[in-house]
């Protein structure tokens, strides 16, 4: 066969691409992880592919979009809920209960070294031991509960931000029914959606001057746009009069302020959601960052057992704590920043089983597998450039209070450790994918469907289990034991052989699937990939 043009060959497709493109199409993760496995049963070891279980197309398509529907059954399965979640605590067992007993003993032991001037580094050893051992045991948090004073400042309201009418809490996580003429019983919820307020002109997301639009205040306000979320649910609570459950997103505008999608269960009046939007605000309580003290190659120097230091005069910086100190005595402080809403709030009445309630479903996990800088569109110069300006904005801001950041303004960050400089903080906030927000794109209240994202899997999968007739036997947690595979290893297959053996199976699966639609008279059944995996 005479060999074809360059031109011609340049056209056909790679055989490896089309491989993945085909396991995409299949659902199956193109970015496996192989581990060893030993059957503690058998003693048998065998190589596992476990799925990758990215949250972004970007890097794997299949586990993405399988996180996206898990999410999306997640938030229709407690939206509307009609029954209360109650969660009750196990009994404690004989060991948890000898476990509590021991460890009080234990401390008795090391409060009597630690009056007598004893050296008590083994008794504090041992204390430690036995609280990992507590938990390991079964039992949540520490024995102690808070061991460190929580930090407060005065709770007195804003002058500026209205006042909040307060209701009576009632012991309950459902909202209101109406009842129809007919006896119908009706049970709304609400979808909101709440902004960030305006920093300057803009269009098609681009500033219009960029000289004069508010990038300090933008990068601040979306470093800690999820605590001013947090302070939007309390006083939704207090308003509310019941424990008020919510499933929400964060997605980015195309100016890139992040802004959030919410889905709560109940219902309250729109104007009354709106009142609570304008009168919630958060005060970021950090040290100044008006004045940089460390600049260009004068930055602090570290010294063991002591700190960072003033290059130039020795002097050891304060601490946070300290400087926290500092701005708790001093009267006349004002906050870093005051974060608020905008004024655009939409509030929408959604009832259940209804094709508004998909379409906001399908709204809310919308932008779940792209990146919050995959708004950029790489095309438009002017966006790039105002892409460019907000990180900028947020290179030297401090992100947290163990941000390298501080040292620029005199402080030393929170459990300050060598080799720390400004600029170089590692917090994916500071990164441009993330343009400043580093919290959970997804926020779920506890009490939202009484189950937690493995126990909502987990119900996937047994459905699928019993669809294929296979048996759903709870697996002991204690039967495998997992190890890295180390690299190189001659028992792992190539990656492209991986692939192609998880596509055959797949075809197994979806054939065995339209065989049982068959069987069932059409009626459409969830696709293995999204469910079982």
């Amino acid at each position: 066969m005479a060999e074809l043009p360059r031109a011609v060959r340049q056209a056909m497709p790679l055989a490896r691409e089309v491989a993945v493109e085909v396991a995409k199409q299949y659902g199956v993760c193109i970015r496996p992880v192989p581990l060893k496995r030993l059957d503690v049963d058998t003693g048998r070891w065998e190589v596992v592919d476990v799925p990758c279980g990215a949250t972004l197309d970007a890097k794997c398509p299949s586990c993405a979009k399988r996180n996206r529907q898990l999410r999306m059954a997640q938030c229709r399965e407690g939206w509307h809920l009609d029954h209360e979640p109650t969660i009750t605590p196990n009994d404690p067992n004989d060991e948890q209960r000898w476990l509590v007993e021991f460890r009080a003993d234990l401390q008795a032991r090391r409060d009597q070294a630690a009056a007598l001037g004893e050296d008590t580094a083994d008794w504090d050893a041992a204390v430690k031991g036995v609280d990992a051992e507590i938990n390991e045991a079964g039992m949540r948090g520490n024995v102690l509960g808070r061991t460190v004073p929580k930090r407060t400042r005065s709770t007195r309201r804003r002058q500026d931000a209205p006042n909040l009418p307060k209701r009576r809490m009632s012991p309950t996580t459902l909202g209101r029914t109406f009842t129809s003429s007919d006896g119908k019983v009706y049970r709304p919820s609400l979808f909101v959606t709440l902004t960030l307020p305006s920093y300057g002109k803009v269009r098609d997301g681009v500033p219009v001057d960029p000289e004069t639009y508010d990038y300090a205040r933008a990068a601040r306000d979306a470093l800690h746009f999820a605590k001013l979320v947090d302070r939007f649910v309390q006083n939704l609570r207090r308003v509310a009069g019941y424990d008020v459950q919510y499933f929400a997103t964060v997605e980015p505008q195309k100016r890139f302020a992040p802004h959030l999608h919410m889905a709560i269960r109940g219902t309250l009046p729109r104007a009354e959601v709106k009142q609570i939007a304008a009168a919630t605000y958060h005060q970021v309580w950090w040290p100044p960052v008006d004045k940089v003290v460390f600049d260009g190659d004068h930055f602090p120097v570290w010294q063991d057992d002591t700190g960072y230091l003033d290059p130039a005069t020795g002097e050891v910086l304060p601490t946070w704590d300290q400087a926290l100190d500092q701005l708790d005595a001093d009267e006349d402080a004002e906050p870093l920043a005051v974060l608020r809403f905008g004024d655009q709030v939409d509030v929408k009445g959604v009832l259940a089983g209804t094709p508004d309630a998909d379409q906001c479903i399908r709204y809310l996990s919308k932008y779940l597998t792209k990146s919050l800088g995959d708004s950029l569109d790489a095309g438009d110069r002017a966006q790039r450039e105002h892409a460019a300006r907000m990180v900028e904005a947020l290179h030297y801001e401090p992100c947290s209070p163990r941000c390298p950041n501080w040292l620029r303004y005199g402080v030393q960050p929170k459990d300050a450790k060598p080799g720390m400089a400004p600029g170089q903080c590692r917090s994916k906030a500071h990164k441009p994918d993330h343009l400043g927000y580093a919290g959970r794109r997804v926020l779920v209240s506890r009490k939202w469907s009484n189950k937690t994202l493995a126990e909502h899997k987990q119900d996937r999968r047994a459905w699928v289990l019993q669809a294929l007739g296979q048996p759903n036997e709870p697996t002991d947690p204690h039967r495998y034991i997992w190890k890295p595979v180390p690299a190189g290893d001659a028992n792992v297959s190539p990656l492209a052989v991986r692939l192609l053996r998880s596509v055959a199976e797949r075809q197994r699966w979806r054939a065995h699937m339209a065989q049982l639609q068959a069987q069932a008279g059409g009626q459409d059944l969830p696709a293995t990939e999204e469910a079982a995996a």
